[in-house]
């Protein structure tokens, strides 16, 4: 049930990652035609913003599941959960 649950969650990440690519492909269509720079830049903008927001969704979930996982807490993996989820926000900003 665990990994329908994950997967579940996932889904709105999946499809900003495939909203992204669309853009992406977009962004080199425009550049390949000779588009206007402004409108290259707002595609890519547009893109960039997708990508952040499914990594953070799919740091959030795992920080979810980290708090809900009473075992990891209990035999003392607290601290390395917390640098690891650290670690992973940080790349994004």
């Amino acid at each position: 049930m665990e990994g329908a649950v994950a997967a579940e969650e996932l889904k709105a990440a999946v499809n900003r990652l495939r909203r992204a690519q669309g853009q992406i492909a977009g962004v080199i269509k425009m550049m390949e035609e000779g588009r206007d720079c402004e409108d290259v830049v707002t595609q890519l903008a547009a893109a960039s913003r997708a990508l952040d927001r499914a990594g953070f969704s799919i740091i959030a979930t795992g920080l979810q599941h980290c708090l809900a996982d009473e075992e990891a807490a209990a035999s003392g993996d607290r601290e390395e959960m917390r640098a690891r989820l650290e670690k992973l926000f940080l790349s994004l900003a």
